[in-house]
């Protein structure tokens, strides 16, 4: 209603301006010449500012104007000689180039405006597509994206690699879904579907993988191929980016096993080697006095408990990547635990200082509910850690404490610390530092067991080392100090999202 009120307004306009400037031309006295380039001036103006149907009311005004007042015979419509004649022929061949020239022009300027909003919006998409660096939540939110960007009613796309729709709106018939299907099993490009879309099929290279419809039929075959391609690439690159991790978890997967089978050969071949060595011995049993039995006796014995621990720890880590940990929730005393993790350790920390410190002072008849057979699982790797790189007679201190909903843990020593360069890696699965290949024991595998144990149970673990001054790792659990109903349930399903 407003813009046919502002085009009847136009009209009027373009009348007044005729009748004016021909009540002025008459008022002065002008003869045809200077009449016929002042209406020509005005039609080239209103050519330039006005529409062509506008133009060309304007240029019959000034026509019938011109020949009415100035041309021979005065006040009428006819041409009294061929000057006259010639005049109003050369006025209007003018017009009609002016008007004509003037719309070309126009046209040309709108199509370039449009050429430039589309080449802005054809940016802004590839832009949104770039910014995304999750290509399953890009292909997600694609359609959405695509309706903003262009202002359409509704955009859907389905890929054939998922066998998935994925639309800007909720209203998709059924109708819909098959014809996209349908035109990536056969040879239609471009089809115009039901509910006013249009769909394109995305192809890399010769092979659809998708395609991409919208609504309505907005777009120009300029702007929908580039859409297309888009889409297209983004999709080629989401294949690709899919192969290569299912590649680089393969190419993971085989290295992780490639350094367990080395780790664990290589781990298990050395005790293995000074058992064989001091039983061979034994059995011969030539020129041994007492002493010598006890010390190859005492041999066996240390190097057979270095292989058990060494095939605990192999199958602590296949459980752990089998995901088969599960939480055993009870009621115990921080203090006691770290008690019988110290005592369960006392072979060797029995060269060692070690301190106990807990504030249950005001709450030992208050127990707390964690899994005392994975949390004494975790202070049993660090101690013998501690035990193993710190020298004879240095102080350990063991340490719980009840903070924010957490039930927190520390083990500290004054030993000689760890290597900057060894931290950020210390609990990845294999890693030995420097010291842990001088010292050549452990399998690496100790600190990755620690953390996810901790994460099934729903902790986090963090260490702080100062070379030359010592180390402390601190870890946590979830401070439950009520009978949990499904407790154990729900850590088991947090340990398991968390893996």
């Amino acid at each position: 209603m407003v813009s046919d009120s502002r085009g009847v307004v136009h009209w009027v306009v373009g009348s007044m301006m005729a009748a004016l400037s021909t009540l002025v031309l008459v008022w002065l006295g002008a003869n045809s010449t200077a009449a016929g380039m002042a209406f020509l001036v005005l039609v080239v103006w209103s050519s330039t500012q006005a529409g062509l149907l506008l133009a060309l009311y304007i240029a019959v005004l000034c026509a019938l104007s011109f020949d009415f007042f100035f041309l021979l015979p005065y006040h009428t419509l006819r041409l009294a000689g061929s000057q006259e004649w010639v005049a109003m022929f050369s006025f209007v061949a003018c017009c009609l180039v002016v008007v004509r020239v003037a719309e070309r022009a126009r046209r040309q300027t709108r199509q370039a405006e449009q050429r430039r909003e589309d080449v802005e919006r054809l940016y802004e998409l590839s832009q949104e597509m770039m910014l995304q660096e999750d290509a399953q939540a890009l292909i997600h939110d694609l359609p959405r994206i695509i309706n903003r960007v262009f202002a359409l009613d509704g955009v859907v796309l389905y890929v054939s690699d998922q066998d998935q729709f994925f639309a800007s709106t909720s209203d998709l018939p059924l109708s819909i879904r098959a014809s996209l299907h349908a035109m990536t099993q056969g040879p239609n490009a471009t089809l115009a579907l039901p509910g006013g879309f249009t769909a394109n099929a995305l192809m890399l290279g010769l092979r659809p993988v998708g395609a991409l419809g919208w609504r309505p039929a907005a777009l120009s075959r300029e702007v929908s191929t580039a859409v297309v391609a888009q889409v297209a690439i983004m999709l080629a690159r989401s294949i690709a980016m899919e192969a290569t991790a299912r590649m680089e978890a393969a190419r993971e997967g085989e290295r992780l096993r490639t350094a367990l089978i080395d780790s664990l050969t290589h781990e298990l071949r050395t005790p293995l080697t000074s058992i064989r060595a001091a039983a061979t011995t034994l059995l011969e049993a030539r020129g041994l006095d007492e002493a010598g039995r006890q010390d190859l006796a005492m041999i066996v014995d240390e190097e057979a408990s270095r292989l058990d621990l060494l095939i605990g720890e192999a199958v602590e880590m296949a459980e752990i990547d089998a995901n088969v940990v599960q939480i055993h929730l009870v009621p115990d005393h921080p203090r006691a635990l770290l008690e019988h993790a110290v005592e369960e350790a006392r072979k060797i920390l029995a060269s060692h200082r070690v301190t106990i410190v807990a504030d249950e002072a005001e709450e030992l008849d208050k127990p707390v509910w964690f899994d005392t057979h994975l949390i004494g699982r975790v202070l049993r790797h660090l101690l013998e850690n501690a035990g193993t790189y710190t020298a004879p007679g240095s102080r350990i201190t063991l340490s719980s404490r009840r903070a924010g909903g957490r039930l927190e843990f520390a083990v500290e020593d004054n030993g000689p610390g760890i290597d900057a360069i060894d931290l950020p890696m210390i609990f990845e699965k294999f890693y030995r530092g420097k010291r842990g290949a001088i010292v050549g024991k452990g399998s690496g595998m100790g600190l990755a067991i620690t953390r996810a144990i901790l994460a099934a149970h729903g902790g986090e673990i963090s260490v702080s080392s100062t070379p030359g001054q010592g180390t402390i790792f601190w870890f946590w659990v979830p401070l439950v100090e009520k009978e949990p109903a499904i407790r154990n349930s729900m850590l088991k399903e947090h340990g398991a999202r968390l893996r």
